[in-house]
């Protein structure tokens, strides 16, 4: 279910010109990624909430269209992960990451 996609614009040339360290990043990715006490659905989640609080526009697309995408995962599925960003990052980078779920999303 796990796929190595890697969505930083500098993947594609680290992954040619610079294969050991490409490797490298499927190895952590890996490690990250294990399903062992926390399912694969949840840790997605997670990290969604992650990009969210940081407000970075591009990772927050990426994990909504991902997790939606792997899980079928419901736009209240979503909305409930944003209320946590609320409550602990504030009204800016939930308002941001709502935005980005409705582009998403429609």
């Amino acid at each position: 279910m796990k796929e190595n996609v890697f969505y930083g614009k500098g993947m594609g040339p680290v992954k040619k010109d610079y294969p050991d360290i490409y490797e490298a990043i499927v190895g952590l990715n890996d490690a990250v990624y294990t399903g062992k006490a926390l399912d694969y659905k949840t840790q997605k989640l997670i990290a969604l909430a992650i990009a969210a609080s940081n407000s970075d526009d591009r990772a927050v697309k990426k994990q909504i269209s991902s997790v939606v995408e792997t899980f079928d995962t419901s736009k209240d599925e979503i909305m409930d992960v944003l209320r946590i960003v609320l409550l602990t990052s504030g009204m800016p980078p939930f308002v941001k990451a709502v935005n980005l779920l409705y582009e998403v999303i429609d």
